[in-house]
């Protein structure tokens, strides 16, 4: 199956039209209405996101983690996968968001505590964040569902492909010339490892990038680290 090949070699797919527009408009509707007090809700003239958006708004789990998308993610990532973070974000129209060339290297746990080769740490509004392994990282496979028509004009994915096949590395070694942009249409999902080198630009057409950004995994962390978000997949 080619997103089977594309994700193991270039380290995305995207799968198009897994939701209606319908579908994508009733999520919009959800999330406008939600309640936005809490530690969970970030907003600023440039970004608006909600962390662990499934649990702070219970009624998206029924319109997002379909038959369709759970099928994708045992196909793409493994049976035994569960959720384990969901952020929503909205990069408006008009702002100047933009995200450097990164790898995603952490992950949101319950507490902190030493445990080796987990590190460094961050710790922002008592959510814990660290460093696993990379066999942790290696693992894990991400699902970013568009809300919105997204290309290189309000902030789509830049990547380099393949760039996850060398772990953990620096920015500065990466080959800008194998840049590539992944536009995705709303209803669909582009799909990465978290070791895929990837950056953002500007939004330049005054139109917003709404993304729900689900990661998953199958494995457990060690004790006394228990993952900060955590729901298991019934299909």
């Amino acid at each position: 199956m080619k997103a089977i090949e594309d994700l193991a070699g270039k380290g995305y797919t995207v799968l198009l039209e897994v939701f209606s527009i319908e579908a994508v408009q009733q999520m919009v509707d959800i999330i406008r209405l939600a309640n936005r007090q809490g530690a969970a809700f970030r907003q600023t003239a440039d970004l608006f996101a909600i962390r662990r958006v499934m649990a702070e708004i219970p009624a998206l789990q029924q319109l997002v983690l379909t038959p369709a998308l759970l099928d994708w993610v045992k196909t793409l990532g493994g049976k035994e996968h569960f959720l384990v973070k969901s952020i929503y974000f909205d990069k408006p129209g008009a702002s100047n968001w933009f995200v450097a060339w990164h790898q995603d290297l952490t992950i949101s746990v319950d507490r902190k505590h030493a445990v080796p080769h987990f590190g460094p740490w961050t710790v922002k509004q008592e959510q814990f964040a660290v460093q696993p392994p990379v066999e942790i990282l290696e693992n894990m496979i991400t699902f970013r569902i568009h809300l919105d028509d997204t290309d290189e004009n309000n902030g789509a994915l830049k990547v380099i492909p393949g760039s996850h096949l060398k772990q953990v590395h620096r920015a500065d070694t990466i080959n800008r010339d194998e840049e590539t942009i992944c536009a995705v249409p709303a209803g669909s999902i582009m799909v990465m490892k978290p070791l895929l080198m990837h950056a953002s630009g500007r939004t330049t057409n005054h139109r917003n990038r709404r993304v729900l950004h689900l990661e998953f995994s199958s494995m457990a962390l060690p004790e006394p680290l228990q993952w900060a978000e955590y729901l298991p997949l019934n299909n």
